[in-house]
This record gives structure tokens, C-alpha cells and sequence, in this order.
């Protein structure tokens, strides 16, 4: 995201907390509530750009254990990101997959890890490796699988005394309105907001991920934070009373995977 596009967007964010606060009583807004946790468990590697071609054919070739636990139940949803703007010290690629416990998790990574692929020549090319546990409690999907697919998350941390409920309120006042606006016309196909379920970083941090299934709709976001800011013009004091801007980042990917 451009400076200018986030100078924006941290407009918006000060727009809409600052309206929750002195909103009339009798004025409406839609309504959002925080949904059952849903977990996701996303295991990081950086392959050698030598091994890219290798890992995009093994992942290409799918996981036969992450199947069977999509196919039972056992997890609601699983794929695999590379990225598409690089950077010398993070990942190239990943494996996540999600469930409405940790214990669905960990039931996959057995599976998982009772296979080949963990030990395959592949896989221990890669130069480092690290994994996440992340909690959602503000998603949406359209069932079903998507491939080849734009995958952003931006990424937040939260200033040392911002309220707890700092995340609930800009998901309910904020993400989840304009999202949920850009699922219903096709610009993405899904978005979650994510925390840390196991503290593996610093607490702090939260993550906006959305999916979209042409480059197109990483324009329509953009649009969308751009229009609501012309429509609401407002300063950055109330978002950055809470958010540390300095801790922003943005990764850009190509995902494949599927959701119930």
C-alpha cells in the first residue's frame, strides 16, 4: 500500500472510531459481531529461487493428508501462497490451513508431518522455516475453491496501551462493513482479521487478509478506502492514538486453496 493510500486509509480509521463515539443514539449502523474462533495454522518457508520451480510442482500436486482432513471435517479450509513481491529476509511461500479448534490444527499437522513432503528434498532446500497459530474472529468466504488467486494481508501493530477491544472495534466499525461490500459484488472472495493464537512475535500485532480473484480487486480495495475517505474527511488522531504506523507492512502473494 502507497504512503499516500495508507495516509488515507489511517483517515478513514480515525473517521469511523471517532463516529462509534459521538454517533447519535437513534442513528443505524450495520451491525457486525464477532463469529465463533476460527484458528489457522500457516507454515513459512524461504526456498533458494533456484528450488521455486520445484516447490510451485509439489505444491501444484496438492497434499493428500490436507485433503482427507478437509474431506472429514477435521479442517474448514486449506492452500498454499507465493509471494509476488519479495524481500530479502521473509518468506517465498507457505502451507496454511484452518479449523474451528486448535485441536482440528494439530490433528492436520500430524497427518501432515506423518508424510513425505516434510523430508523431501524440497523441503529441506529451503533456507529458513518458522510457523504461526493464527485466531479469527472476523471472516467470510464464498465456499469453494479459488486459484491462482491475489492474496494481500496487511499487517498492524497496536500501540502498547491501545484498548483491548481495539481490534473488535475497527473490525466491526471499519474492515467488516467495506469487505463485506467488496465479497457481495466479486471484487474478493474472502477476509479475515487475524491475531496471534500462539504469541510466537511480540502481542500487538494483527493481520487484514483478504482474497481476490483477479488483480482487478486489489484495485477495487484500494478503491473503496479511497472513496469512503473523499466521503469522510477526517485526521489520523483517534486511529493513531492506537496504532503504531511505524510497525506497517504489506505482503502480496498468488494463493490456491478451497473453503467450505
Amino acid at each position: 500500500m502507497s504512503k499516500r493510500l495508507w495516509c488515507i486509509f489511517t483517515g478513514l480509521c480515525s473517521l469511523l472510531v471517532l463516529t462509534v463515539c459521538v454517533a447519535p443514539a437513534g442513528a443505524q449502523m450495520p451491525e457486525v459481531k464477532p463469529k465463533p474462533a476460527m484458528y489457522s495454522y500457516v507454515a513459512n518457508w524461504q526456498f533458494p529461487r533456484a528450488s521455486f520451480s520445484d516447490v510451485d510442482k509439489m505444491l501444484a500436486g496438492g497434499n493428500p493428508a490436507l485433503d482427507k482432513a478437509y474431506a472429514d471435517g477435521t479442517i474448514i479450509g486449506y492452500g498454499h501462497d507465493k509471494k509476488l513481491v519479495h524481500t530479502p529476509d521473509n518468506d517465498t511461500h507457505d502451507t496454511w490451513w484452518s479449523a474451528t479448534s486448535i485441536a482440528g490444527l494439530m490433528k492436520a499437522l500430524s497427518a501432515v508431518s506423518a508424510t513425505d513432503m516434510p523430508n523431501s528434498s524440497v523441503m529441506t532446500s529451503a533456507n529458513k522455516h518458522w510457523d504461526e497459530v493464527l485466531e479469527s474472529h472476523y471472516y467470510n468466504w464464498k465456499p469453494g475453491a479459488f486459484a491462482d488467486a491475489y492474496v494481500e494481508v496487511l499487517e498492524y501493530k497496536l500501540k502498547a496501551d491501545a484498548p483491548e477491544d481495539a481490534v473488535a472495534m475497527l473490525s466491526e466499525h471499519l474492515i467488516v462493513p467495506a469487505m463485506e461490500k467488496l465479497l457481495a459484488d466479486g471484487s474478493i472472495e474472502e477476509y479475515e482479521i487475524d491475531e496471534a493464537a500462539i504469541h510466537t512475535t511480540a502481542p500487538g500485532l494483527f493481520f487484514v487478509v483478504y482474497v481476490a480473484p483477479k488483480p482487478e480487486g486489489i484495485d477495487a480495495v484500494q478503491a473503496a478506502i479511497m472513496a469512503a475517505a473523499k466521503a469522510h474527511v477526517l485526521g489520523i488522531q483517534a486511529f493513531g492514538s492506537m496504532v503504531d504506523m511505524s510497525g506497517h507492512r504489506d505482503e502480496l502473494m498468488m494463493g490456491s486453496g478451497t473453503f467450505k
